[in-house]
């Protein structure tokens, strides 16, 4: 193997795709920092204070624990203590290489999926931040759902598949990350989708509301509007999928304490979160849902049939939906509220045009996907 950095697409792709045979990732970064996102499937040696020092002590003491027969793919923050590492473990017989970017380049990657059991969406999964997108096409026209800052992805896909996007929506003022949207559908000048509820102070938006259509090709986009995640949260139906955004995932719900945070403002947004959902899941068993962002199910494409989603036992807060039970419902988020994602306050203000992106917007929404509701 040359010493080349590894590209974290392809340490993506070996990871999530049963070919991560021969692969063993080795992240060096402090056991706080590791516990708190990683890689799935990585095992930690805590040495990144000392690599900075350029003290290998500790990692030679644990040169036992590598394996000799395997390529070593080394993480770190941003690529720079782990290239030392690897050139460490190299000198002392390892196949290892730095992965390019660390950390930074794992929360930036972006691997798309075409949905067997749905026409016309491709799913767009970042496996380092949870984040979820699709591109909803028909005939040559696409429309692109929850874009994340780094648009060129989508006219990636979108030019791979002749198609011309049309217009761009998200569900909801996003609080995890930096919405691409605007800038996306600026460049291509067509229109950008938005409920008014979650509109800030943003010019140039077409305006969303419950029932709405966004025209794709000869089919549609059906604007459903479900509250509660934010003021202006909304889902989309496209044939028998639903893009649920952040009101519904695969096994949580939304949380809904990023717009106001005090009990009783929690108790009432949790309240109408019931309420939306209650309202999605009034709708065919055979309805495949596609949510806006997942935690740590290995599942590619992200796409589960309704009925069974209603039927398992893994999304406890949909289950007291089912049984009618809001007030078990809202007691359940009050109390199992996670640590909010990292910079929300900061990522909100930029989504909601009151403040523009700094030279740090890439680092703001890195870390691990804190957006369910339990």
């Amino acid at each position: 193997m040359s010493n080349t950095a590894f590209d974290p697409e392809v340490v993506a792709r070996r990871v999530q795709d049963d070919d991560a045979d021969g692969l063993f990732v080795l992240d060096v970064r402090n056991e706080d920092d590791y516990d708190e996102w990683q890689i799935p499937g990585t095992t930690n040696i805590p040495v990144y204070d000392e690599l900075l020092q350029n003290d290998f002590s500790t990692l030679e003491d644990h040169l036992d624990e590598l394996p000799k027969d395997e390529e070593i793919a080394v993480v770190c923050v941003a690529g720079v203590t782990s290239a030392r590492a690897a050139e460490f473990l190299r000198d002392h017989g390892f196949d290892a290489e730095s992965i390019e970017n660390g950390m930074n380049g794992w929360g930036r990657v972006h691997r798309q999926y075409d949905l067997d059991d749905v026409d016309g969406v491709v799913q767009i999964v970042r496996p380092g931040t949870g984040c979820v997108s699709y591109l909803v096409h028909d005939g040559d026209d696409a429309v692109v759902v929850d874009p994340s800052q780094y648009i060129d992805e989508y006219l990636i896909a979108a030019d791979e598949r002749d198609l011309d996007i049309v217009g761009v929506a998200d569900t909801h003022a996003h609080a995890d990350h930096v919405s691409g949207a605007r800038r996306l559908a600026g460049e291509l000048d067509v229109p950008y989708y938005l409920h008014a509820e979650d509109a800030g102070a943003l010019d140039n938006v077409t305006q969303l509301a419950d029932g709405d259509t966004i025209d794709v090709g000869e089919r549609s986009l059906t604007v459903v509007y479900t509250p509660g995640h934010t003021p202006g949260s909304v889902s989309f139906e496209y044939g028998d999928a639903l893009l649920s955004g952040d009101t519904l995932f695969l096994r949580s719900v939304g949380r809904p304490d990023l717009e106001d945070s005090s009990e009783d403002a929690v108790r009432e947004a949790a309240s109408q979160l019931f309420d939306s959902l209650d309202r999605l899941t009034d709708r065919s068993a055979d309805t495949v849902v596609l949510p806006g962002h997942f935690s740590d199910e290995e599942v590619r494409p992200l796409a589960t049939a309704l009925g069974d989603l209603r039927a398992e036992t893994t999304n406890e807060l949909l289950s007291y939906v089912e049984d009618d039970d809001e007030t078990a419902f809202v007691e359940t988020i009050v109390e199992s509220l996670a640590d909010e994602p990292a910079n929300y306050n900061e990522i909100k203000q930029i989504n909601w045009g009151k403040q523009q992106p700094g030279s740090d917007v890439e680092s703001l929404e890195l870390g691990p996907n804190n957006c369910a509701a339990n």
